[in-house]
């Protein structure tokens, strides 16, 4: 069993514009993803959501990174029934789709497209994979995708488009998680098809909040996400960026007690990722340092 922690993201407006984590002479993104993983050994790549990268970017990622660090790559927007813009597609990608400046949506991308997106991204993870360095491909759905035979369906196909991969699920609305007989189905759904279930950690009280399920759905992974338990934001009309709506500092008795839960269920597998998603300034960066500190003084 590992237990490897990090954040959601090394380049953060934000964590670079405070100051406190990058050390002054940290400034090109060679230097700061260096320095990010001589801190902690996993990262979440976010940019992967709003843009493929390109290859040769990931290869630079490995290459700049220790032999045993891991990332984690959150998949493309589109894929997961956010809409996306056709300026964040490659450009004989966007001239396919007749120019920039269109709102889309994956049902309304012709398929050949959508085919030929899937095999980009595919591509991109390449030289991680090659280099040992890829962990989990996290799927985050929006509030939009409920409970349904539709969205699991959709879902069956992406692990067509992904075989090599291992794929990790978090669903931000709370009817896949009504109820004892709801969990049960979601969680059936998970292991029948090798996903990995991501425990999540948010504010409350809202359709897109999801409860705390520590259940395990693949016996290789373990994932827990940390979005903070900011309530007054999560949902704020006008916060404009994720470090507004994640902005939340977790106090020690809060992480203790986290890390209680996880530290039961991890010994029943073999990876447990932990990440911090709450992004503003260097919140995620102390939190998960005190974090690795509690599990290495737990022993």
């Amino acid at each position: 069993m590992r237990f490897l922690v990090g954040t959601a993201s090394w380049t953060d407006k934000t964590l670079i514009d405070c100051g406190r984590f990058y050390p002054p002479d940290c400034k090109t993104p060679e230097a700061r993803l260096r320095f990010y993983a001589s801190n902690f050994p996993l990262v979440e790549v976010d940019s992967s959501y709003y843009a493929i990268p390109t290859p040769a970017t990931a290869q630079a990622w490995a290459l700049r990174t220790p032999d045993e660090f891991v990332f984690n790559v959150k998949a493309f927007r589109l894929f997961t029934g956010h809409w996306t813009e056709t300026k964040v597609l490659h450009k004989d990608l966007q001239q396919a789709l007749g120019g920039g400046g269109q709102r889309l949506y994956y049902k309304t991308v012709p398929e050949e497209i959508r085919a030929e997106l899937w095999l980009r991204f595919a591509q991109a993870l390449e030289p991680l994979r090659l280099s040992g360095k890829l962990g989990l491909v996290d799927f985050q759905f929006p509030p939009a995708v409920r409970f349904s035979k539709e969205a699991m369906a959709h879902i069956e196909k992406c692990l067509t488009w992904l075989p090599q991969h291992t794929l990790s699920i978090e669903f931000r609305h709370r009817s896949w998680w009504d109820g004892p007989e709801r969990t049960a189905s979601t969680l059936d759904f998970l292991r029948e098809h090798g996903l990995v279930h991501t425990i999540v950690d948010g504010p409350q009280g809202a359709d897109n909040s999801v409860p705390q399920v520590w259940e395990l759905t693949h016996p290789d992974y373990l994932l827990l996400r940390l979005h903070g338990r900011n309530t007054l934001t999560y949902n704020a009309k006008g916060a404009a960026s994720a470090a507004e709506r994640f902005d939340y500092d977790y106090p020690d008795a809060e992480l203790r007690e986290l890390m209680a839960e996880l530290v039961r269920l991890a010994y029943k597998t073999r990876h447990a990722h932990i990440v911090f998603n709450n992004c503003d300034e260097d919140k995620g960066q102390r939190n998960g340092i005190s974090f690795m500190k509690m599990l290495l003084a737990y022993g």
